[in-house]
């Protein structure tokens, strides 16, 4: 293994042990060691990572702090390999990536894993952004708003049932135009998009099942409008990964997806606001270099 350029954030869900960690990520020996103390600090350190002479970079921390790094890299990111240690809450993207949960494991594979081309996932709305997971809109935003971080620790995945019951009665339909690949075209009343390159959510939640990061492909969930009763069921079934099985769930897969909708639904990208509708998603093939299993 390379020398890394290491990321840590010790506020992760699962870096409690802040020195045991950082003393374990010291034997790396890296050619440096950079620690966050606020929001948008792993992206500057990616930045300066490409200024380094490092071409690993391992991110010692969630599913946010990947999001950052991956947005300090930019369009540089095909220049570094980047390696995970899942010290989140939630580690959707290295679930979908078949990682383990312990540390130690994580370190073995950095040692001796191999690399896996991924893509990457460019959204334009009211600012651009990259992200390699999940951005969802709509009635999911609503959700997200009455999961607290101490919901999702007690109730892991079934906090979506949870806050779904909590939206319930808040819950309003958009009227929805999408176009994939600048071919297929429909409209319909919405309550949800999601556009997936990673296949869970909110620490464990099965929301794109069949996606897979390196296909080149975004797979992209709709819900149309539903009433409270089958809204209530169809919620239980994402939390089994058994929706898209459903008659009420629409799939499709593009590399490119434009949504408009009345009203203008916002779009988180990875738990991170980026803007409301309208809001373009275009698939970079290939262009990650993974550290897996």
């Amino acid at each position: 293994m390379d020398k890394p350029y290491i990321i840590f954030n010790p506020k992760a869900g699962s870096a409690r042990h802040r020195k045991d960690v950082r003393a374990r990520l010291k034997k790396l020996q890296p050619i440096a060691l950079r620690t966050t103390c606020r929001k948008g600090e792993a992206e500057k350190w990616a930045k300066h990572a490409l200024g380094s002479e490092a071409r690993l970079i391992i991110v010692a921390g969630g599913d946010g702090t990947l999001n950052e790094v991956v947005n300090g890299l930019g369009s540089s990111v095909h220049r570094m390999h980047i390696g995970i240690l899942p010290l989140g809450t939630g580690n959707d993207f290295a679930r979908t990536l078949g990682l383990p949960s312990k540390m130690e494991d994580n370190i073995d594979i950095l040692h001796f894993g191999k690399t896996r081309r991924i893509d990457l996932v460019r959204v334009n709305s009211k600012r651009s952004r990259y992200f390699i997971n999940v951005s969802a809109g709509g009635f999911s935003g609503m959700v997200d708003e009455k999961m607290t971080p101490r919901i999702k620790r007690i109730w892991g995945p079934f906090a979506y049932v949870r806050g779904a019951a909590a939206a319930l009665p808040n819950l309003h339909a958009y009227k929805t135009t999408i176009v994939l690949d600048d071919r297929e075209r429909f409209s319909l009343e919405l309550y949800n998009v999601v556009v997936a390159n990673g296949r869970f959510v909110a620490g464990g939640l099965p929301i794109a099942p069949t996606a897979d990061p390196g296909d080149g492909k975004l797979d992209v969930v709709l819900i149309p409008k539903l009433g409270p009763g089958e809204m209530a069921l169809l919620a239980a079934q994402i939390v089994l990964g058994k929706h898209l099985s459903s008659s009420a769930t629409i799939l499709r897969q593009a590399k490119k997806v434009a949504v408009r909708s009345r009203p203008a639904m916002y779009f988180n990208v990875d738990g991170e606001l980026v803007g409301n509708a309208p809001a373009v998603f275009q698939i970079i093939p290939r262009a990650l270099n993974f550290i897996v299993t």
